[in-house]
């Protein structure tokens, strides 16, 4: 395996290869684990007690019907540390007992259903239940990488039809598992054309990767192909979709913006594998509003993915147009505006705290901007044998009370059904919406406009007159001071 991909997998796994093979009875998993360790472990192991060690544990195969693996075996016995590409690995493999297929044998004696040792009980347990709680188990609590074995039917004296209520099995239950996992199609001619048509049906109909490989002439390339495709079958650990910066700053309830957050949203919820980044890429590339995705960046090691997203340029002027509210002909009418909201802007900024207070307290201060402030010439002053300079500033300040006006509107309209007829049909969709209320038409016009019709008419009652006074008792106030009491004549 290329350096690159061991360190991956070393790293996705947490330095732990442990890898749990799992399948029907006589598919070939125990000549899988020989192989596997034969090519890929024992040229790494350097002292020679362990590796003699190793070669004794090692499961033994033969053709014919009979079942050879009676029971779960761990190879070897004890996790081993070897060194993969200079990274120090732990690496275990667990030989499972296979699912029963037909005209098999070796699960039973001459008393009924063979009775099998397990890790996980005291008791034997029958062969067929060994291998459903082993395959949970060996898979759950014992492999960071499911290996499921099967078979064309080339490899022994089975057909393919007896093999496929076993795998159909196996697979089935490892999907509810949450671990990675991959399929081997054992087969004496991995490259014909009938056996990758199978693949190809196999990967149709389970959704996962199935590599077709002669498991007895197993390299260690195909070795290498196994764990880079169980590396894809590991859940993406972080899926950063970038999107234009103008999507990002939009405001959560923006329509486009809770439109992209749901796509985004849905595409991570249906695809988790890392294999699955290119089907979120096209799930992306079917939206209205997408012009362009690039699988920009995939770091298998870390689980990481990053998918940079590119709009119309249609969405861009759409947005645009929704945030100022008005329709834009052109990009003269544009950059006018934008000079118009650059002074609103500056104007709102001077007054935006005294807003705030108003809000909070019912009276609020804006202070003055420098440009506002006028400054006197400066004079020399005489206290008693000093001199001194006099500094006179006069700046506007802008002050703000909140006011609550009543405004009532009495209709006389009849009966007292009628009245209460009236308010059952202002208030019909109160409930729902709250604003609808001032939409409703009464006598012709909505309430709205009868409310602010009366609350302008108290406004505007107060004189001009009597608004100068305001403000030069509150000038007086704030520059002399009152000790506290206010005293306003009109």
């Amino acid at each position: 395996m290329s350096e690159e991909y061991i360190r991956d997998i070393v790293e996705r796994t947490s330095k732990e290869l442990y890898l749990g093979v799992v399948g029907p009875v006589r598919s070939g998993k125990s000549t899988f684990i020989r192989k596997f360790v034969e090519s890929l472990i024992l040229p790494n192991v350097h002292d020679e007690d362990l590796y003699k060690k190793v070669v004794d544990e090692l499961p033994q195969a033969a053709d014919g019907r009979t079942i050879m693996t009676t029971e779960p075996k761990f190879i070897p016995n004890q996790i081993m540390s070897i060194n993969l590409d200079d990274l120090d690995v732990k690496v275990r493999l667990v030989d499972c007992v296979g699912f029963v297929i037909p005209n098999s044998k070796g699960y039973t004696d001459d008393e009924g259903p063979r009775m099998v040792h397990t890790p996980w009980f005291e008791e034997p347990i029958p062969f067929k239940d060994a291998a459903e709680i082993g395959t949970r188990k060996v898979i759950e609590d014992h492999s960071t990488i499911g290996i499921v074995m099967t078979t064309d039917g080339s490899i022994c004296d089975f057909s393919r039809e007896d093999y496929l209520e076993a795998e159909e099995r196996t697979i089935n239950d490892l999907k509810q598992l949450d671990k990675p996992f991959i399929v081997v199609l054992n087969s004496r001619h991995p490259q014909k054309q009938e056996t990758q048509a199978l693949r190809d049906t196999l990967v149709e109909k389970y959704d996962v990767p199935v590599l077709p490989i002669s498991v007895e002439n197993i390299s260690l390339r195909d070795v290498n192909r196994v764990l880079k495709e169980a590396l894809y079958e590991f859940k993406i650990k972080e899926l950063n979709i970038k999107v234009p910066s103008w999507i990002s700053v939009l405001n959560e309830n923006h329509s486009v913006k809770r439109q992209f957050d749901d796509v985004i949203k849905n595409v991570s919820n249906e695809y988790q594998k890392l294999r699955e980044t290119n089907k979120i890429v096209e799930a992306l590339r079917e939206n209205e509003f997408i012009s362009d995705v690039q699988l920009t960046a995939v770091d298998p090691a870390s689980g990481s993915a990053e998918i940079t997203v590119v709009c119309k340029d249609e969405l861009y002027n759409e947005i645009i147009e929704s945030i100022i509210g008005q329709k834009l002909d052109d990009r003269g009418e544009f950059i006018s505006l934008l000079q118009e909201y650059r002074e609103a802007k500056h104007e709102y900024d001077s007054i935006s705290s005294a807003l705030h207070m108003v809000r909070q307290l019912g009276y609020g201060i804006a202070t003055p901007r420098i440009e506002d402030m006028k400054l006197d010439k400066p004079e020399v002053v005489k206290q008693g044998s000093r001199y001194g300079v006099k500094l006179r500033a006069i700046a506007p300040s802008i002050h703000m009370i909140k006011v609550d006006v009543e405004s009532t509107f009495e209709p006389i309209i009849g009966t007292e059904q009628q009245s209460q007829d009236l308010i059952n049909y202002i208030m019909q969709d109160y409930d729902r919406d709250p604003l609808s209320v001032w939409k409703q038409d009464i006598f012709g016009r909505t309430l709205d406009s009868l409310v602010v019709d009366g609350i302008n008419a108290k406004l505007y009652v107060l004189p001009d007159k009597a608004r100068q006074k305001f403000r030069d008792t509150l000038e007086k106030v704030i520059n002399k001071g009152s000790g506290g009491l206010i005293a306003i004549i009109l």
